[in-house]
């Protein structure tokens, strides 16, 4: 599909897990890098990634030597009573100069909007804003510039959003999906105790567990059995919204099949929708695949903004969750 020519291209916002993989976005051709500090004020609080704030100084150096933006995730939502480390990061975040903060808890909105009124808002995606009133309530009371949009909508309802919504939208355009409650989200925190809204993981590598068993290779969580694989089957992540269950006789998945979103050959219809920002999912990825995909990216959206066919990308098949791609609930079927 051929795009109406475009003077701007959509702004390409890439995952930065550690400073390595912040370098290799931004030499990639990254128009904004996004990432967290090391504990629970971010949703990917695993050991071996995030940024202290030595770190955060230095990316942000980098980053902006090279005309590139920084954003900070500071996306779970306060212990209640103790909004201390939530607070602590905001403020670190516009001290060391970050371009936005990218927010979820409508306490932490507020108390940035009062303490760092120049400070750039982002509504987080788990704050699931998914209507023109949701996010015209935030920019009203809260001055955010722009709402991140749950993995729910089609691109019809991305395009009635930007046509009416006083901000600018971001979405998600590759990598890992969820099961499209995001914010809402309580399977791993019934299993493993740890939620991935609060203390910022989901499925910790310290509960996964990998055994063989005969020609069987069986993936646990929390003591929980989520999957099991064929020698020759690639054995993914288990979490439990992909895992593998019986139910009523039949072995399937119940909640999402470990897929990868793509949206490479939609992309003139996203630009077309509207939405301001495109963002590469995978901050516990390695500064391979951000490389890989944020190079890939670069050259298909500003191919879209140029009114060019946008290519398939082939090589992107070894980076998606068992080497399978779809379009999500961008091009959504089911009512």
């Amino acid at each position: 599909m051929n795009a109406t020519p475009s003077s701007k291209a959509m702004e390409l916002v890439c995952p930065a897990g550690t400073p390595a993989a912040l370098r290799a976005a931004v030499d990639a051709g990254a128009d904004a890098v996004y990432l967290g500090f090391r504990d629970a004020t971010n949703a990917r609080n695993f050991p071996g990634l995030n940024f202290s704030r030595e770190d955060l100084k230095e990316g942000l150096a980098y980053a902006h030597g090279k005309g590139t933006k920084v954003f900070v995730a500071i996306n779970t939502f306060p212990a209640a009573g103790e909004p201390g480390p939530w607070h602590g990061a905001v403020d670190d975040a516009a001290m060391l100069g970050a371009d936005a903060v990218i927010l979820a808890d409508i306490g932490l909105i507020d108390y940035a909007a009062r303490k760092h009124p120049d400070l750039r808002r982002h509504l987080s995606v788990q704050a699931s804003a998914s209507s023109i009133e949701a996010i015209a309530f935030y920019v009203r009371e809260f001055g955010i510039r722009r709402a991140v949009l749950p993995r729910v909508l089609t691109v019809a309802e991305i395009a009635a959003i930007n046509a009416a919504a006083p901000v600018e939208t971001e979405v998600f355009a590759f990598g890992g999906l969820c099961v499209m409650a995001e914010g809402r989200c309580s399977l791993s925190s019934y299993v493993t105790g740890q939620s991935p809204n609060i203390c910022g993981v989901c499925s910790p590598a310290s509960h996964v567990r990998y055994e063989e068993d005969g020609d069987t290779m069986v993936s646990r969580l929390g003591g929980i059995t989520i999957n099991t694989f064929d020698r020759d089957e690639p054995a993914g992540y288990p979490t439990l919204c992909k895992g593998r269950f019986v139910a009523n006789g039949e072995t399937g998945y119940l909640f999402e099949e470990p897929t990868s979103l793509n949206t490479l050959q939609i992309l003139p219809d996203l630009m077309k929708a509207g939405v301001t920002a495109l963002k590469i999912e995978g901050r516990q990825r390695g500064r391979a695949y951000v490389a890989q995909v944020v190079s890939e990216f670069r050259k298909a959206v500003d191919a879209a903004a140029r009114g060019q066919t946008v290519a398939a990308a082939v090589g992107l098949d070894a980076v998606t969750e068992g080497g399978r791609q779809t379009a999500g609930a961008y091009r959504k079927s089911w009512h």
